[in-house]
């Protein structure tokens, strides 16, 4: 049968405050609290408990047939604790079904795969034993920050012992070929790649309550229908699990849908669900996909623009990361916590100088009001840290 493998992001940064150059060796607490409270709050009252609920119905209706995934940061989760710990017993309620996979990623959501080998290692282990920790499960499959993949990332992801990895299915890469079968990582053969349908997820994620799309308003038999006429072993659905009640509110009837839709998948003779693990176990790879640069799943380039387009980004980053050799020698937990919460993709992704379509997704994300604000905050807030590391006898060099 022809398996639909849906897998959802969660994620929640730390919201850097307002930091002003004169805060400078004054002020040291960098995050804006009440913000990130009063956004997960919000979400989890729209979002994460009402599509949890959700899903817990439809596994005590239809047992074992109903098959989802999730990667949720480390970040995220140290929220959830923190502001809302009813969100992460649903995850935890999810977890005990046995139908929910929890796939591993960075813990703080970060780009260190493009940076810094030993940075990505210790994070996605540290990340691994949290998921383990949390939800009873060590994971199995692995998706990178905002589906980041290359060759290279495929063979570090090997290294620490994945085999399954997801990725975006870009026509960059593709060409000719379908998303909807499994491919192989050219360096570690063994590593099996599930690439997203952009379309369809899109569909979904981006276009069902679009007025002004031909194809409003999308219901679940018409969706089903695209699902039946789709060649391929396997659909990859991946989206962010905010679409559901957050990006769409509940009055578009988003949940309506996804309740019919999974519904609609198990009662079709030939469609099944399935998780990363499962299509992997079940599919045989098609062939080498071979992408020498990195891809992502964001905009329409679907490459590392939307966090390292411009000069601000760069410089940013290129400052950030030089500086961890200074943190592993202050061996200071506090300031090792704010290291690794500094490294959050959201932060390069506020600076971004996109316009257009895409300008106006960036700046739905964006609690600054510009990307050189935002630039401008994160450079400061860098600069306080670089002085408290300083306070541990360091002697920094560029």
């Amino acid at each position: 049968m022809k398996k639909i493998c849906f897998y959802f992001q969660v994620h929640q940064p730390y919201r850097l405050k307002k930091y002003r150059f004169f805060n400078l060796g004054k002020d040291h607490f960098y995050f804006d609290d009440f913000l990130n409270r009063m956004v997960l709050e919000r979400i989890a009252e729209n979002s994460y408990i009402p599509m949890n609920s959700l899903l817990l119905d439809l596994i005590n209706q239809y047992g074992d047939k109903v098959k989802v995934s999730f990667s949720i940061s480390g970040t995220a989760i140290e929220q959830f604790e923190e502001y809302t710990p009813s969100v992460l017993d649903s995850f935890v309620q999810l977890s005990k079904t046995k139908n929910v996979e929890y796939l591993a990623e960075t813990y703080s959501h970060s780009l260190a795969s493009l940076k810094d080998q030993d940075e990505f290692y210790s994070q996605v282990k540290k990340h691994t034993e949290l998921v383990k920790e949390k939800f009873g499960t060590t994971p199995t499959a692995f998706r990178n920050t905002e589906l980041i993949y290359s060759d290279h990332i495929g063979e570090l992801v090997s290294n620490l012992g994945f085999n399954i990895m997801l990725t975006e299915g870009s026509k960059n890469i593709l060409g000719w070929k379908s998303p909807n079968y499994l491919y192989s990582n050219p360096i570690k053969q063994r590593v099996k790649l599930l690439l997203r349908n952009y379309r369809l997820s899109d569909d979904i994620a981006f276009r069902f309550p679009n007025r002004e799309w031909c194809e409003y308003p999308l219901d679940a038999e018409k969706y089903l229908s695209w699902l039946r006429l789709e060649q391929g072993e396997v659909i990859n659905l991946f989206m962010d699990y905010e679409t559901f009640g957050e990006h769409i509110k509940a009055e578009n009837g988003i949940f309506e849908f996804m309740r019919a839709l999974i519904a609609g998948i198990i009662s079709d003779p030939d469609m099944e669900l399935a998780t990363p693990t499962q299509v992997a176990n079940d599919c045989q790879s098609m062939g080498l996909m071979f992408v020498p640069h990195p891809i992502s799943w964001a905009d329409e380039e679907r490459d590392l623009s939307a966090w390292l387009g411009n000069d601000l980004q760069n410089e940013a980053f290129n400052k950030l990361y030089a500086l961890r050799q200074y943190v592993i020698q202050a061996n200071d937990s506090g300031l090792d916590r704010v290291w690794q919460i500094m490294q959050e993709s959201d932060h390069f992704y506020y600076m971004c100088t996109k316009w257009f379509q895409d300008g106006q997704v960036h700046s739905y994300f964006n609690p600054f009001d510009s990307p050189y604000e935002a630039f401008m905050n994160y450079m400061n807030v860098l600069s306080d840290f670089e002085i408290e590391l300083k306070k541990n006898n360091i002697n920094i060099k560029y």
